[in-house]
């Protein structure tokens, strides 16, 4: 490896792993899977297989700008994570902490209107339709554990 290789690099507040490929690092950012990078790469005009810590800071930062502007730079709104955001309409993505606050304000505001979901959501049951019949028991465990220690 060269001098100019960085064995971390920080790309949109996140340190990556520079001795792995573009895609696989830039995948290691929270809300950005390996298809986005993908893409990322591929608008930014860097070859996927190259490892990250041999980038220089120009392309780094144009990685930067797509992430913060995907669909100014060509990425497909399909590809997002927040189409038609309720609050702006707009579609938007979001990586990092913005995205697990968006996701607990999402949650509380389920909970709020006392939708279904959010009321699954309240009783730390299954949200998405699963059977609850057989599985999910930790919870009643645990309570049989408190009961044993309590007498």
């Amino acid at each position: 490896m060269s001098e100019e290789f960085r064995h971390i690099v920080r790309v949109a507040g996140t340190d990556l792993d520079g001795t792995l490929m573009v895609i696989y690092a830039l995948a290691g950012i929270r809300g950005i899977g390996t298809r986005l990078a993908n893409v990322i790469a591929e608008k930014a005009g860097i070859d996927p297989a190259t490892r990250l810590g041999f980038l220089s800071d120009s392309k780094v930062r144009r990685i930067e700008e797509i992430i913060e502007n995907p669909l100014k730079n060509g990425v497909p709104s399909w590809l997002l994570n927040r189409p038609k955001d309720t609050e702006t309409g707009q579609d938007r993505h979001l990586i990092g902490p913005d995205m697990d606050l968006q996701i607990k304000s999402d949650m509380d505001q389920m909970k709020k209107i006392k939708s279904w979901r959010g009321y699954r959501h309240s009783y730390g049951l299954r949200v998405r339709g699963q059977k609850t019949r057989t599985t999910g028991r930790k919870k009643k465990a645990l309570g049989v554990k408190k009961r044993q220690a309590g007498a």
